[in-house]
């Protein structure tokens, strides 16, 4: 996947900030009660860090059940639709490339929604090399995304590459790999996890993945 792609998958969503809430959720009421629901059925206790969290739609569902939240985007414009969905609470933000963030210590919980499938195909391995190092011994990778189901709503431009356009009319490159339960299961069984995957509705998948061969992932970093 060529950097200028990731570049543009930067760009993209930090010019979206605006308008992503209306044009990726829709009823945001009912978009609440549904992210409520998943996030307690996922029981993210302990210290969460939240990658990729956007304009914190997420976020104060994970405040609710964590004892602290660290909540990180690339995107300073989504940051800030995102901090005030919860001010008070023990959550921090940080602008930061969600590929290279780290925590000064480790985390109970990793989470991200709809981060997953832009992850492109050929960091996938160190990704997620570098989320067991993040994580507590016990600790989870929790997730939700996209169906592969879904996939045919897209502009394909490329292997994993789709075009989007925004409100504006400007179009832009981002990485997209729906989520293929079974085959992203074997592909995580073969670098040291073990990964549950649910459907939830037709669009969603929800998932919680451990550590299970911690030596055998490092050395895949």
């Amino acid at each position: 996947m060529p950097d200028d792609v990731l570049a543009e998958q930067v760009a993209y969503y930090r010019r979206r900030a605006g308008e992503y809430d209306a044009t990726s959720y829709g009823d945001l009421a009912w978009a609440a009660t549904r992210i409520e629901r998943i996030v307690s059925a996922l029981r993210p206790a302990g210290s969460v860090l939240e990658l990729a969290c956007g304009t914190g739609l997420w976020t104060p569902a994970l405040a609710r059940h964590a004892d602290t939240v660290v909540a990180v985007d690339s995107s300073p414009e989504a940051i800030a639709f995102a901090a005030p969905r919860v001010a008070g609470s023990d959550v921090t933000f940080e602008v930061a490339d969600v590929f290279a963030y780290a925590p000064p210590q480790r985390v109970d919980v990793v989470f991200f929604s709809a981060w997953l499938s832009h992850v492109p195909d050929g960091r996938f391995d160190a990704f997620w090399a570098r989320l067991a190092a993040l994580l507590t011994d016990g600790g989870r990778v929790l997730f939700v995304d996209e169906h592969v189901d879904e996939r045919g709503k897209e502009t394909w431009v490329g292997d994993g590459t789709v075009e989007r356009t925004l409100l504006d009319g400007s179009t832009f490159r981002i990485v997209k790999n729906y989520v293929d339960p079974e085959r992203l299961t074997a592909r995580l069984a073969g670098l040291g996890w073990t990964c549950a995957i649910a459907r939830d509705g037709t669009d969603w998948v929800v998932g919680e993945a451990r550590v299970t061969g911690r030596d055998d992932l490092s050395r895949s970093g």
